[in-house]
């Protein structure tokens, strides 16, 4: 079976279809209007400029939301956001963005087509740590192969008042994967990092997940599984192990004829 990272357009598609299924947008979008105004308030105090870097900026328009919060808590001052992101479609599709958007006049953008360990020998290499007030990964955590190193890197970056914002699923995929909140909150705890964490509900209809033959159904497991084309090539009794977890309580919810997926989201914020 084929990693779905392998193949960018069906990446693209499976997402595009995840979200149109999902209310994770709307999860995001509660927590940018109500706990992220009290997050950013001290960031920029007695600066002339707010430094913002983005890990993972396929995100593009939660990133805007961002920028957005920032220009409302600090009116006038210029914000420097930076992007680390590895997919050069999707650093197009961000500068689209932003080429129609209006309000950013006090913003500049700058791009870096690589990944997060890139970034982090190239800033080690040139041992000048450029310090930021806000960095954000959102959804990018799952593809990093030493977390608590890359959690003290990023740490070690923060200015002074600055703020990390992670944000992850809540819970458990499957019943054999990584809890991955689990995870980085035992991390920070062993790096002796403060932090805070937010919960918020969001769901995922799987309806569709249990008919074959089923477009969807096909991108959905694709996107669940991170498998490129996984219901043709997965072995049925794997196929079979999933469809019974989808349905357990632990991890989903009936309502009104559908199958929910439980998809909440922890918003791990993390002090200087």
């Amino acid at each position: 079976m084929r990693s779905l990272f392998s193949d960018h357009r069906r990446y693209t598609e499976s997402f595009r279809r995840f979200l149109s299924h999902s209310t994770e947008h709307q999860c995001m979008q509660e927590f940018m209007d109500k706990k992220l105004p009290g997050i950013i308030s001290r960031i920029g105090d007695t600066k002339s400029e707010i430094k913002i870097l983005s890990i993972g900026g396929g995100a593009r328009e939660i990133d805007l939301q961002i920028v957005s919060k920032v220009q409302a808590q600090y009116p006038g001052v210029c914000i420097n956001n930076e992007v680390v992101e590895p997919s050069a479609k999707q650093i197009a599709k961000y500068k689209e963005l932003v080429a129609k958007t209006s309000n950013l006049e006090n913003v500049q953008f700058a791009w870096h087509n690589e990944t997060s360990s890139e970034y982090q020998r190239r800033m080690l290499e040139k041992k000048e740590v450029q310090k930021w007030d806000f960095i954000h990964m959102i959804q990018m955590l799952y593809y990093i192969k030493d977390i608590p190193v890359t959690l003290k890197f990023f740490h070690s970056l923060l200015g002074t008042n600055a703020k990390i914002l992670i944000i992850v699923v809540s819970g458990k995929l499957f019943s054999f994967s990584l809890n991955l909140k689990t995870a980085i909150v035992h991390m920070l705890d062993n790096l002796g990092l403060n932090y805070e964490c937010y919960d918020l509900l969001s769901t995922l209809d799987i309806s569709d997940c249990f008919t074959d033959g089923n477009e969807t159904a096909d991108l959905l497991w694709d996107f669940l599984t991170e498998t490129c084309n996984f219901n043709a090539t997965a072995p049925p009794d794997l196929k079979a192990e999933l469809v019974k977890d989808l349905q357990e309580p632990e991890f989903s919810t009936k309502k009104e004829g559908k199958v929910l997926f439980n998809n909440n989201l922890s918003f791990i914020v993390i002090g200087a």
